[in-house]
């Protein structure tokens, strides 16, 4: 049935009424009563407009009330809004009974309201649980590492021809000769087959009876003319032991001395345990000299010098004495001594009364100077190096 206009203006009516209620209780004028400044730009919450601090709206006027006695209902025992951390105090313009302006405080200020209770800051965590948690985390993704077998992984240890040519040896093809030739041996065993692996901090390699370890020093051997003097540098400008090795790039340095006048075998190293050691009394490292005197000398010469003859310093003793040579007057004699004093064989035959025209050291230790021409230089090989380095425990 189709109901009348005069019904349906009642109807407008009472729904027109009922809305203006809510509005009126829910503390928001109406829209006639709503009042704008034109310098607000139609903001109710700007400096000048209704709900601003402006002329025309003030906390105290009557729409304060109207607004604060419609919101007392909707707010909690503390003061704070029903409406959450937005909600500002009651005294504000038309928006501000619910939201409050921009510039007031986002949390409320009640204790028993919704808003102060989620306002609430919780207190910092500490850098030492957040540490706590992350290793945790990554522990729990970590995955233990794959073990392989040996044929699927690298091999254990370094080839030995490698490391021979990286201490010196040669190239990897003349290591590999060299272990074809059974001169390397590894912790005291000879190696018989190529490719064997070793770990060179771990394991003893020689080669020719010598550590890998040594080959990094320079041993030189210098037949010494008449006339240099036994030093690496001369202030006076005379030459002298250091002009025989200007071209190396190791700083090298001399086994003992040699008279200006002396001529003979004289060891260079840069290795100086073994240079210490070889000159140290303690180890008693014999020294061959053959002196040219003249004669005719007495068959007990070689048993007074064994005995000792006394010096300024004290006695000194021969080890070994022989006559290698004679022809009328001349004699060739050879005298073995560990002792490094100076002048020690001249002062010794002049004291037996046999005075020295010409004196050459042939030997020193194990290594002979043989039919090494006068004033040349040659390397040691290993093997010398190596009878060295057992004359004097190294």
């Amino acid at each position: 049935m189709r109901s009348s206009g005069r019904n349906s203006n009642r109807n407008h009516r009472g729904a027109g009424n009922s809305r203006d209620d809510r509005q009126k209780h829910a503390g928001r004028p109406r829209p006639e009563e709503r009042r704008y400044d034109a310098g607000s730009g139609g903001r109710p919450d700007r400096p000048g407009g209704p709900g601003g601090a402006g002329k025309s709206a003030k906390p105290g006027g009557a729409e304060g009330r109207r607004q604060g006695q419609g919101q007392e209902g909707r707010q909690g025992p503390g003061g704070g809004s029903r409406g959450g951390p937005k909600a500002g105090a009651g005294a504000g313009g038309p928006k501000g009974s619910r939201r409050g302006p921009k510039t007031g405080p986002k949390t409320g200020s009640g204790q028993g309201g919704k808003g102060g209770t989620r306002g609430r800051s919780l207190p910092a965590r500490p850098r030492e649980y957040d540490a706590q948690i992350e290793e945790r985390n990554r522990a729990r993704h970590a995955k233990p590492a794959l073990k392989l077998p040996r044929t699927f992984g690298e091999a254990e240890g370094e080839r030995l021809q490698k490391v021979l040519a990286r201490a010196g040896m040669g190239s990897r093809r003349a290591c590999e000769e060299l272990i074809d030739q059974r001169r390397v041996e590894v912790n005291g065993e000879i190696v018989v087959e190529q490719g064997l692996r070793v770990d060179p901090e771990m394991d003893e390699i020689k080669v020719d009876g010598l550590t890998i370890a040594t080959q990094s020093y320079l041993f030189f051997a210098l037949n010494k003319p008449a006339g240099v003097v036994s030093s690496m540098e001369d202030p006076e400008g005379r030459q002298c032991l250091g002009d025989y090795v200007t071209n190396r790039e190791t700083r090298l340095f001399h086994v003992g001395r040699l008279d200006t006048e002396t001529e003979g075998l004289i060891l260079l190293t840069n290795h100086g345990e073994l240079a210490h050691r070889l000159t140290h009394p303690r180890y008693g490292v014999a020294k061959s000299y053959l002196a040219a005197i003249q004669g005719p000398i007495p068959r007990d010469l070689g048993k007074r010098l064994k005995d000792g003859v006394k010096l300024e310093d004290g006695y000194a003793r021969a080890d070994h004495f022989k006559v290698v040579e004679n022809t009328g007057k001349n004699y060739l004699v050879e005298v073995t001594l560990h002792e490094g004093r100076k002048h020690i064989v001249r002062r010794m035959l002049a004291e037996a009364g046999f005075p020295v025209d010409k004196l050459v050291r042939t030997r020193f230790g194990p290594i002979a100077l043989g039919d090494q021409k006068s004033g040349w230089l040659r390397r040691l090989t290993n093997t010398e190096v190596g009878m060295l380095m057992r004359e004097v425990d190294l």
